[in-house]
Order: structure tokens, then sequence, then C-alpha cells
């Protein structure tokens, strides 16, 4: 119908356990695919911020796993791979990252 929006499937994986985490790191390195995490806090305003653009990449980048973690939520995983900072992104491939960085919003 005219005006409305298309209604999507969401491609990003929410991992809510280190076991999640294990599950589709390890299959994501079986299938040879590269993994973009976003590391989140619900607390954190520029994180959740990024939320829709990290849809939007999920969206466009099909042959990438798109994973994100809630730091308070699977706080293993987040100490696992030294997270300091919110929102923090690491892309990986065969179970290292090869690219981490994390966002600076400024303040006005």
């Amino acid at each position: 119908m005219e005006g409305q929006g298309q209604l999507h499937k969401s491609r990003v994986v929410k991992v809510d356990s280190e076991e999640t985490w294990d599950f589709y790191v390890t299959r994501a390195d079986n299938q040879g695919c590269p993994i973009v995490v976003h590391f989140t806090a619900a607390w954190c305003i520029p994180a959740v911020a990024m939320n829709p653009f990290f849809e939007e990449l999920a969206l466009s980048y099909q042959d990438v796993l798109f994973l994100l973690v809630d730091v308070d939520e699977v706080k293993v995983v987040a100490k696992k791979k030294e997270i300091k900072a919110m929102p923090t992104f690491l892309v990986m491939r065969s179970g290292m990252f090869s690219i981490s960085w994390w966002v600076r919003i400024p303040r006005r």
C-alpha cells in the first residue's frame, strides 16, 4: 500500500549469553563469514543512537554476520573482548578481530 513503509526482519542478531556468542562466532568462522559486532548499553544514548545505522548496514551487507551485544547483559563477552567504551564496534574474521573502534559523539 502506498505511503506505508516496508516491514523487514532484522538481520542483526542480539547476543544474550556467552553460549549464543560462541555459537554464532563458531558458525561464521566455519563458513568463512566476516562478523561485525556492536557493543552497546541501554543507558548509553550514543550507542542506542547507532542502532538504526547498524540495522541499515546489516541490510546492505548480506554476506556479513551482524551481532549486537549489550555489555550489561553479556558481561563475560564484553570482558573477553576488553570493551571499555560504548559504542564499540569490532570487525572479526576467523575468530580474530581485524578492526576495533569506538565512537565518540561530542557534546554541544
